[in-house]
């Protein structure tokens, strides 16, 4: 699994334990829906960490608690 991969599960995971939408959580996030979305379907391939940060702060998590899982932690280097 790559980095990207890795940050649309989740997204998608937060929102599911959320039981909130894209939308929702685009606005929650003051985004636009299409950015999230854009993520989400691959099409931005580097999303910026100051994204990820507002996606954190829209569901009132730290980064630290986004990145905090076994997913990231297993994620092979990106430079080989």
């Amino acid at each position: 699994m790559d980095t990207v991969t890795a940050i649309r599960n989740r997204i998608l995971q937060l929102c599911n334990e959320r039981d909130i939408t894209i939308n929702k959580l685009a606005t929650s996030a003051a985004l636009s829906p299409s950015s999230v979305k854009n993520i989400l379907y691959g099409k931005s391939q580097n999303p910026k960490i100051l994204t990820i940060k507002m996606l954190c702060d829209g569901l009132d998590i730290t980064l630290s608690e986004f990145f905090s899982t076994p997913e990231f932690d297993n994620l092979e280097q990106e430079i080989q």
